[in-house]
Parts: structure tokens; C-alpha cells; sequence
């Protein structure tokens, strides 16, 4: 396997990994990046930049994350929370007066990044042509009835999440968040990630699919889900059907309008580096310049506001504000490791106790949604690395 880039010395475990993750589970083109203490010490690429082609990676090529796109966009609502322009105790409809219908005056902030708001999925979803404007998926959200209590349970709002962070942003700012987030976090951080891709940058971006599935499944954690989980996929009327259908049919994610449209749930495009970059960043200064957390912002973002059996996802799921926490759902490097997965491969997290910052990024997804085997191998190389 004809692999790039570079590892710090002790580092070595973590190439060996990525090998294997093409030579035995299937990966056609992805990367591996790792910061320790704000340095780069892992930058690896391999394979083909296209799922569908022969093109090699290059170095700065990028790939649609789906949902580690999360992460960037609670980071957006931290860092205003951070400037004091947003209470994350204030009812959403302080800021959003229309989103008080149908019984959502009560739904916190608090309640939309620790996915409490009761509203993951919508009874009239949106067509994939409506859901490239971000009104549009703002008004959807707004008219949408909770269904359940807000602030009582927790479900993952695999789609909404992204109105619901999205139209908060543009209330409080003014901004669409993909600008937002370009003007302050990806620009300051010298971090390649976009929500909402300019056009210069598309020839940077590979073409994503179907990852072959090898014979012997992949070995690894969750390569086979509980038949409960199974279940909840196939109920066209379950939660976790709908919150996954909130837009029907999902979009093409390679077309290109897909791309430059601002979806802050699922369509963040990066490079490994640059989800890496950003992590490092939430947790300490990067190559001795920019930090985006406070340490009390760093403490709220990772302190537990829910925990226990996911009503979407019918697994236990631990959620901070707008991250997942480390546990059997999601395992991370270690307890106070914080992070989001994207639904079939990509990771992004950090890990504050021993100042890593881990992104994976591929343009080959499986059926997995949050711990994909070839993530928790990188993962697991590096906890051995640090004697964890």
C-alpha cells in the first residue's frame, strides 16, 4: 500500500493501521491526522481521491464529513456563548420569535446541542431541492411540533440540528453560519473545512459512495448492531427512520449545489488536517497561535447534559453541548475525550488530558454511524501509542 505523508517518531502504530484499513476493511481513499499539544505529529493519505476513480489522493484533498460537520457548528454557538451574544439558558424563541409555535416555548438553547429539543424529525419532509435553502429548513423546524417533551429525554437530531444551529446563528449575527464559520473559525485556525463550499475549491474535493463491505464484515465494533437497531432502521414510522428521512430523497452528495449550500448537520467538506486543526484548536493553541475555547467554554462544551438510551438511536448515547462523549455508542481516546462522528467513517475529536486532536475522513462510507472499525483501529493505534 503505497501510503503518504508523515509520523513522529513512536507515531509508527498509527501507519500500520491505516494499512490495514485498506488491506483488510476496504478503504478505496482517505486520511489520517493527529495533533498532540498543538503540533502536527500524524498526516497520512492514501488511495484514490474519488470513491468511483483513479486519481491518487493528494495531499489537500477533502471530503464531504456528514455529521463531524456537528462539531464545527456547535462550535459557532459556543464561541457566541463565549462572547456573550448567546444564553444558552434563554428559550430559543428569545432570539427566534417565530420558533415558539406549537409548543416550543420552552426548548433552551441547552436543549438544541444536547439534542433535548424534542424535534429530530419533521412531519413533512423537506425534498432535497428545498433543503439547499436554509429558510426553508428554518420554517420546517418552526412549524414542527415536539414530539416529545423538550428537556425530558434525548434523541439525535441527525438533520434538524443543522436548522436549528444554523437559523440560531443567523438571529444572533446576521450571518449565514457556513460565512460565520469561515470568517471565525476555519480562517483564524488556517483550518480546511467548509460548510458551504466555494467554488475555487471544488476541484480539491473527491467524489464520495458505497463502501465496499469486505467478506469478513470488517471485524470491529458495531460492524454487526443489535436487532433492536436493526429494527428502528427498517419502521418506516420509527424516530429513527423519520429523523433520517427529514429530507426525502437524500440529496446527491456530489452535486455540486449539495456541496455549496450550508448544511451545518451533515454537509461540513474537509481535509483530515483541517478537522484535526480545528479539534486542536477547541483544546489549546495550534502551532503556538490561535485558541478558539476558554477553559470554562472547553469544560461546558464536554460536560455531560445527556446520557442513556438515544430515542433515535436506540443505543446508550452521552452528549455534551453539541458533542458527543466518549462511551459504548462512540468511543473516543479516553472519558473526557469530546468529539462527533460522521454517519459511515469520518471522526473528529479531542482529547484535553492528553492534548490529542484525531480526524479521520474518507470517500468511502458504510452502514455504520457511530463507530465505523476503520476509525476505532486509528483510534485504538493511538491509545496504544500513549500507553492508555
Amino acid at each position: 500500500m503505497d501510503v503518504n505523508g508523515s509520523v513522529a517518531e513512536g507515531f509508527e502504530p498509527v501507519e500500520a493501521a491505516f494499512v490495514r484499513n485498506f488491506e483488510a476493511l476496504g478503504d478505496r481513499g482517505a486520511a489520517v491526522a493527529v495533533y498532540r499539544d498543538g503540533h502536527k505529529v500524524v498526516d497520512l493519505w492514501a488511495g484514490t481521491k474519488d470513491i468511483d476513480g483513479a486519481e491518487p489522493w493528494a495531499r489537500d484533498t477533502a471530503q464531504i464529513v456528514r455529521s463531524a460537520t456537528k462539531g464545527v457548528a456547535a462550535a459557532a454557538l459556543l464561541l457566541l456563548h463565549q462572547r456573550g451574544l448567546l444564553d444558552l439558558d434563554a428559550p430559543v424563541g428569545e432570539y427566534w420569535p417565530g420558533f415558539k409555535a406549537a409548543g416550543k416555548e420552552r426548548v433552551l438553547v441547552r436543549h438544541v446541542l444536547s439534542h433535548r429539543a424534542g424535534l429530530p424529525v419533521l412531519d413533512h419532509p423537506l425534498t432535497p431541492e428545498e433543503s439547499l435553502d436554509p429558510l426553508r429548513g428554518a420554517e420546517a423546524v418552526a412549524r414542527q411540533a415536539p414530539v416529545w417533551e423538550p428537556g425530558t429525554d434525548h434523541g439525535y437530531h441527525a438533520l434538524t440540528y443543522g436548522w436549528l444551529a444554523g437559523e440560531l446563528l443567523r438571529r444572533v449575527t446576521g450571518d449565514g453560519i457556513g460565512d460565520w464559520i469561515a470568517r471565525e473559525i476555519a480562517g483564524p485556525v488556517g483550518a480546511d473545512l467548509w460548510v458551504g463550499l466555494p467554488e475555487r475549491e471544488a476541484a480539491r474535493v473527491g467524489r464520495v459512495g458505497r463502501a465496499q463491505t469486505p467478506e469478513n464484515g470488517g471485524a470491529g465494533l458495531r460492524a454487526r448492531p443489535k436487532q433492536s437497531v436493526t429494527e428502528a432502521y427498517e419502521n418506516p414510522d420509527s424516530l429513527t427512520r423519520r429523523a433520517f428521512a427529514a429530507i426525502t430523497p437524500f440529496p446527491d452528495q456530489n452535486d455540486p449545489a449539495y456541496r455549496a449550500a450550508a448544511l451545518p448537520a451533515t454537509n461540513g467538506i474537509a481535509t483530515a488536517d483541517g478537522l484535526a486543526r480545528f479539534y486542536a484548536s477547541l483544546i489549546g493553541e495550534v502551532d503556538g497561535g490561535t485558541r478558539l475555547f476558554t477553559p470554562s467554554t472547553l469544560a461546558a462544551a464536554r460536560t455531560q447534559e445527556s446520557a442513556g438510551p438515544d430515542r433515535v438511536l436506540v443505543v446508550n448515547t452521552r452528549f455534551g453541548l453539541g458533542y458527543m462523549l466518549h462511551g459504548s455508542a462512540s468511543p473516543f481516546l479516553s472519558p473526557g475525550s469530546f468529539g462527533h462522528p460522521g454517519r459511515g467513517g469520518s471522526l473528529g475529536f479531542a482529547d484535553p488530558e492528553t492534548g490529542i486532536a484525531f480526524a479521520y475522513v474518507t470517500n468511502g462510507f458504510r452502514k455504520t454511524v457511530t463507530a465505523d472499525p476503520r476509525a476505532q483501529g486509528l483510534v485504538r493505534a493511538v491509545r496504544g501509542v500513549l500507553g492508555a
